[in-house]
């Protein structure tokens, strides 16, 4: 069981993950992996103590996060998504639901995920909300889809959001064995596909207020302490992705001197990030969460590319980690992305000053 981010167990579970990894390929769900993280106590990490988790503070989570998705990234993304739903209801006032879900999602009893992007980043352009709720004698009437739910045909339970006629919205933990629940079929991906990341469906779902986990209200997201979304578990799964890219690069620096100076200064790079990340973690940031995701973002980039490159044309064979890395930082250029931070991401692609 892992208590702690330096826990040598959480080494060994990185280990097995990493082995795992080329069994993605075909965009099949991680279900071993999940398993794996459920045997060593992952999933207690983000869970109260009073129902049987371990409540670790950010600092830990950060750290954790830095070494399985240097592992895994697409488990870790996955367990970042169950994680948002674990924590909207820790901090609900709902204790019932509290009751009916945590402790089971201390293990991998039960799987949960939350889609939530459209009332975030997603589809909010436009005239009519993408997933609408309606008020009855006993609840809520749910109709639309949420369009990026992250293991929606695995769970067994999703926390998502919907829209009422005069801009309130409500936060709901809907069971998906509600009639009108559906999950089409996932789109393949560029990268990450095994996270089996597509739309959530509500057709008309007529939900009991028992469910209800914040609202109705304006704004629901903003809601509940402590269980915001984006931010630093987003720039800190890629910091973790760019370390497993580093490694690689110093790996072959250690049989090719022209690598030495290019490794020396991405490792410096990494470095400068996971301090600063594990800072504001600490509640004492050095910058903006947008200007560490910029960042994190670039850095990613770069140095998966990087490691393509040192791999040579053995990278660009399919199965070679560096080209699945290459693949899967471009994730974090459309994933829970402020408009600021892309931005900032475009003008260093094009070359020019933000």
């Amino acid at each position: 069981m892992i208590t702690t981010s330096d826990d040598p167990q959480l080494d060994e579970l990185c280990e097995q993950l990493s082995a795992l990894g080329h069994t993605l390929e075909d965009g099949s769900w991680p279900r071993r992996q999940m398993e794996l993280c459920g045997e060593y106590g992952v999933f207690e990490w983000f869970i109260p103590c009073e129902w049987g988790g371990q409540d670790w503070n950010e600092s830990e989570i950060v750290r954790g996060y830095l070494k399985l998705s240097a592992a895994c990234l697409n488990t870790t993304f996955i367990i970042t998504q169950r994680t948002g739903a674990c924590r909207r209801i820790a901090v609900s006032e709902n204790d019932s639901l509290k009751q009916r879900w945590l402790q089971k999602l201390t293990t991998n009893e039960v799987f949960s995920t939350v889609g939530v992007s459209h009332l975030t980043t997603s589809r909010r352009h436009l005239a009519k909300p993408v997933l609408c709720a309606e008020e009855t004698s006993a609840g809520f009437r749910l109709d639309g889809f949420s369009p990026w739910v992250t293991g929606s045909p695995q769970a067994d339970m999703v926390v998502t959001g919907a829209t009422m006629a005069d801009g309130r919205q409500i936060l709901v933990a809907l069971p998906t064995d509600l009639k009108g629940v559906s999950t089409p079929p996932t789109p393949k991906l560029v990268g990450l596909s095994s996270s089996q990341t597509g739309q959530f469906v509500c057709d008309r779902v007529e939900m009991p207020s028992e469910l209800l986990l914040a609202g109705p209200i304006e704004n629901v997201m903003q809601s509940g302490s402590g269980a915001g979304t984006g931010g630093l578990q987003t720039s800190t799964l890629a910091v973790g992705l760019a370390g497993a890219a580093v490694d690689l690069i110093e790996k072959e620096a250690g049989k090719r001197p022209e690598l030495d100076s290019p490794a020396a200064a991405l490792r410096a790079e990494w470095q400068t990030l996971c301090g600063d990340l594990l800072s504001t973690a600490d509640g004492q940031p050095v910058c903006s969460n947008e200007e560490l995701r910029t960042r994190a973002n670039s850095h990613v980039l770069r140095a998966s590319q990087a490691a393509l490159s040192a791999a040579k044309g053995t990278g660009y064979v399919e199965g070679h980690p560096a080209g699945r890395w290459c693949r899967e930082a471009l994730f974090f250029l459309v994933w829970s992305c402020p408009q600021s931070v892309v931005a900032a991401n475009l003008c260093e692609l094009a070359g020019i000053e933000g």
